[in-house]
């Protein structure tokens, strides 16, 4: 993981390129699915698209974070809803930022594993090496988006 620094609140953090859009089931809601740069990650993302529109063929930088906060400290005590209020924080530097839960885990095929997380009902699905999502367990986390 590039870049894994702020107390390691860093789990995760790759480029994905969007490969499919389905849009048909809700109005602002559609399910993205992609692939990162070399290939050996798969997501599918449920996503607001009336805030966050994408295309076929974007890039995205997807990060998976256990706080908010520059320093990487716990924000247990502030909880999330006040993170952004009067100081800096990652949510800053990204364009769409969710609160969710990380929530069941599976065997993959290999030497891959599949991660379940949601978002309050926008749900994340990733499939990829054990050495790249290993650092995530059942735990709240923060999910960054950035073009």
């Amino acid at each position: 993981m590039a870049g894994v620094n702020s107390g390691d609140s860093q789990l995760f953090s790759d480029t994905f390129s969007i490969t499919s859009i389905n849009a048909q089931k809700y109005d602002r809601v559609s399910r993205l699915s992609g692939n990162n740069e070399n290939g050996d990650t798969f997501f599918t993302l449920d996503i607001n698209t009336e805030l966050y529109p994408c295309t076929v063929g974007e890039r995205m930088l997807v990060k998976l974070v256990t706080t908010l906060s520059l320093d990487g400290s716990k924000d247990d005590d502030k909880g999330w809803r006040n993170i952004g209020l009067g100081m800096e924080s990652l949510a800053d530097s990204h364009d769409y930022v969710c609160h969710g839960k990380v929530y069941r885990f599976e065997e993959g095929e290999g030497e891959n594993m599949k991660v379940y997380i949601s978002f309050g009902g926008l749900l994340l699905y990733m499939d990829g090496p054990y050495k790249k999502l290993t650092p995530l367990r059942i735990d709240h986390i923060y999910l960054l988006l950035k073009k």
